[in-house]
């Protein structure tokens, strides 16, 4: 898997890995290594329980969790597919002053629906196309009775274009996500109880950021091999080997080592009290894009703040998953139907 761009991606929102569980091919519906790598060493920014109580950067969770949003406008276009289960759409949200594209599986079934919002991994936005990334994970939830919305984020595919994107960390990602969910809510599609969060490898890391940065918005979520919930990992597993970016990112917010709050201020672990939905981990433990340890290290941190979480780890599985896919999504959907999503 080819890592691109990956610097701003640290953190928070995830850690830019080139993360996708299926082939990226178009948008359409399509149906035993080794031991896990070792892991990167400990940032230098460990994790703080506690809030700061100093005005929040408007670069950090503090500012995800104090602004209102309004998600909204979820706006079926073309059909992209009919399938024998559900129909496929080209879809736009607003999410705050943007212009969000996705695609939306509805099934046939009639009645309203539980409902997904997916998080894709990292894929180049140069290269990257509508719904792209979690193709296999559409189709297979839709056809269990899932209305599924994959959402695009800023800067990709039809999405509008945020020129701060970057400076910013990717930060807006884990806006365009609540902004997803709320608008998925007003579907006459969904049934707004019964709304959940699943993640791919950066996407996990914006899974995380929702969950403390809005508790209470969705039911439950799941990650697949997540990067870290530690920003600070993130950096120096993809940011700091890229000398450009590295010194870019370091102008804006000073290196780890030397402005240490504002990177705990981006790492979710530092607000995991904050959570209130059950969380489902699915780790391949021969991922060599996203350390497995980063999966462990999390869920201690979510049990050691009182939260209900759960780890499944898969020998051999590398950071996409193969063999043991089946076995996770049957695991996914069993998660899901027990937390009433």
């Amino acid at each position: 898997m080819k890592l691109r761009r990956l610097g701003f991606v640290a953190l928070v929102l995830s850690a830019a890995v080139a993360c996708s569980s299926t082939p990226t091919a178009d948008p359409t519906p399509s149906p035993p290594p080794s031991t896990a790598p070792t892991a990167p060493a400990p940032s230098s920014a460990p994790p703080s329980s506690s809030t700061p109580s100093t005005p929040a950067d408007p670069v950090s969770l503090q500012a995800l969790m104090a602004k209102k949003y309004d998600g909204r406008d979820l706006r079926p276009g073309r059909v992209l597919a009919r399938t024998d289960a559900y129909t496929r759409y080209y879809v736009t949200y607003a999410s705050g002053k943007l212009t969000i594209s996705g695609i939306l599986n509805v099934p046939l079934t009639p009645g309203r629906h539980p409902a997904l919002v997916l998080n894709h991994g990292y894929i180049d936005p140069a290269v990257y196309t509508n719904g792209r990334g979690l193709m296999r994970e559409q189709d297979y939830l839709a056809r269990r009775g899932y209305v599924v919305l994959h959402t695009d984020y800023r800067n990709h595919a039809q999405s509008s274009k945020d020129p701060q994107s970057e400076v910013n960390v990717r930060l807006g990602y884990t806006e365009d996500v609540i902004n997803a969910v709320l608008a998925l809510k007003a579907s006459p599609y969904v049934d707004p109880q019964r709304v959940g969060l699943f993640g791919r490898s950066m996407g996990g890391g914006i899974t995380y950021n929702v969950l403390v940065a809005q508790p209470g918005l969705v039911k439950a979520a799941v990650v697949y091999a997540a990067v870290s919930s530690n920003a600070v990992d993130n950096f120096n597993r993809w940011t700091r080997p890229e000398p450009e970016i590295a010194a870019a990112v370091i102008r804006a917010h000073g290196d780890p080592a030397k402005n240490p709050a504002f990177w705990r201020n981006l790492s979710a672990v530092n607000f995991f009290d904050r959570i209130t939905e059950p969380l489902l981990i699915q780790q391949g433990l021969a991922d060599s894009t996203c350390p497995p340890i980063w999966a462990q290290q999390t869920l201690t941190a979510l049990k050691k703040a009182g939260k209900q979480a759960t780890l499944h780890t898969y020998p051999g599985e590398e950071h996409a998953f193969a063999g043991a896919w089946p076995t996770s999504m049957a695991r996914t959907v069993a998660f899901l139907k027990q937390q009433g999503v």
